[in-house]
């Protein structure tokens, strides 16, 4: 987890969207994908992923990505043609209400939105909709719509697709040469035959899913009643980038009418991943006695979930005593979550027991050896404690499993360059900057790993096959406009072993 959560308003990515008068929708396989193949929408969003990354607003947070990756997996399971396409869910770090989906399936959450959200069923139905913009190929159809036009090209619209961002996107807009802020305003727009599209099978999503059909409804006439109460410079974001009509509204209180009432219960993530990030928000010890007056009070939904919150603030805080006091009293109550179990090991780290941290972490790794949070924490601890060779074997032998795991390649990078083992190391800073979309950075690092001394025959072979697909997909994006092969994403990682 990160306590150093930062909220901050500069321009990031966020829709690419419709062509202002556009009547139809050019079916996807027609002129669409000759514009644009499935290689450059893959393209375009790993460019856009590795600016987004760049601009700081890339929420790291393990816990809270994890938690929206479930949640939008769970989505797309619940339709076979959905599940084929590829996604990434993720958050930002911003107050604006906002959510929005980039070429290639990466489908990003502002942190405002997630804590404006009443029920985990608003949350998904959000989810639902921008997952269906990406299943019906919206912005392929956009940018077909813009074949020939000179003068707004893709690489403008892709600029747009940054620039368009978390409340100050005009900025960045005026300050991309040749194209016009009205040009640019034109296409961060989504068509309203792509909301009202996105409205019907989001909502057939939600509803497979098994969440509460009425939330889409619900949460578009709260967002209504905030245009009414709002000046236009204080609309939210999400309503400036999906137009809100009302027979948008009125359509989806008649699907929810159309279907069964059924109670939904929240899930104990959804209600710890809220309280999570409102521990991120504001000055840490203004943080502590807002919610802390929150539960003396009573005001809340889940005490054990602001509890939770609670104990991250003293973290924050870095009031190590009461943030203990909380977990204690949550254990003592035998309330039981990974992600209460790894903000334990962070107090423990961060207050500098690190012995009984590393035992917290070997015990709670038994119990959740997949979550995130603890996969990260306990080598990074392990590299805290100088136990390098320990950090390098946990961080590859996870690196099995998750061989485009940026997080893990640079944890292993850092423990062998402690090492001394400099091949291996240049080699997983080449694999962290592959999985981030930096080609360039990884080409010079795996070209580095070449020169270097270590590894057998095995492990140069590894290195060159993968500098020779890195440059492959390189000439392709060159070549191609903006391609990458279409194989990308088959690459498994072999275990590489040099010492």
């Amino acid at each position: 987890m990160n306590p150093c959560f930062r909220l901050k308003s500069l321009a990031i990515a966020l829709l690419l969207g419709g062509i202002a008068n556009a009547a139809q929708l050019p079916e996807l396989g027609e002129a669409s994908a000759a514009v644009v193949s499935p290689q450059m929408e893959q393209a375009l969003g790993a460019q856009s992923m590795q600016s987004l990354r760049a601009s700081g607003e890339w929420l790291d947070d393990p816990e809270v990505n994890a938690y929206l990756e479930n949640l939008g997996r769970r989505l797309i399971q619940a339709d076979p043609d959905t599940a084929r396409e590829s996604f990434e869910f993720f958050a930002v770090a911003s107050r604006e209400l906002n959510a929005f989906a980039l070429p290639g399936g990466h489908v990003g959450v502002n942190t405002g939105l997630i804590l404006a959200t009443q029920s985990e069923s608003e949350l998904a139905s959000v989810l639902a909709h921008e997952i269906s913009h990406v299943s019906q190929h919206h912005i392929v159809r956009q940018i077909a719509g813009q074949a020939g036009n000179q003068a707004l090209s893709i690489a403008a619209m892709l600029g747009a697709l940054i620039a368009a961002g978390t409340g100050n996107g005009q900025a960045a807009m005026a300050a991309m040469t040749g194209v016009s802020a009205a040009q640019i305003q034109s296409q961060i727009n989504y068509t309203r035959e792509h909301e009202q599209e996105a409205d019907r099978i989001g909502f057939q999503l939600l509803t497979n899913a098994g969440f509460d059909p009425r939330a889409m409804a619900s949460f578009f006439e709260r967002l209504q009643q905030a245009t009414r109460l709002a000046d236009s410079a204080s609309v939210p974001s999400y309503l400036r980038t999906h137009p809100l009509t009302h027979e948008r509204v009125a359509e989806a209180q008649d699907r929810a009418l159309s279907r069964t009432y059924k109670q939904v219960l929240d899930s104990q993530e959804y209600n710890l991943v809220r309280a999570l990030l409102r521990s991120y928000d504001g000055q840490p010890q203004e943080t502590v006695t807002r919610l802390a007056t929150d539960l003396k009070e009573g005001r809340y939904r889940d005490r054990n979930a602001l509890r939770y919150g609670l104990a991250a603030a003293y973290l924050r805080a870095q009031d190590f005593a009461a943030a203990e006091r909380e977990l204690t009293e949550l254990e003592r109550d035998k309330v039981r979550h990974p992600m209460i179990e790894a903000l334990a090991c962070q107090v423990l780290t961060q207050s500098g027991q690190h012995d009984a941290a590393r035992l917290r972490y070997e015990v709670a790794l038994k119990r959740y050896p997949d979550h995130l949070q603890l996969v990260y924490d306990y080598p990074r601890l392990l590299i805290k404690a100088r136990d390098f060779g320990t950090a390098l074997e946990f961080a590859e032998t996870r690196i099995i499993r998750r061989p485009q795991d940026p997080d893990l390649h640079q944890i292993a990078a850092e423990a062998a360059a402690a090492l001394g083992l400099t091949q291996k190391s240049h080699f997983h800073q080449g694999e962290y900057h592959a999985a981030v979309g930096n080609t360039r950075s990884a080409l010079e690092q795996f070209e580095l790993a070449l020169k270097s001394p270590g590894g057998d025959k095995r492990d140069q072979l590894i290195v060159e096959s993968r500098l020779d697909m890195l440059r492959s997909q390189q000439k392709e994006a060159q070549q191609g406009n903006g391609t990458f092969s279409k194989h990308a994403d088959k690459f498994s990682l072999p275990a590489f072993t040099g010492r």
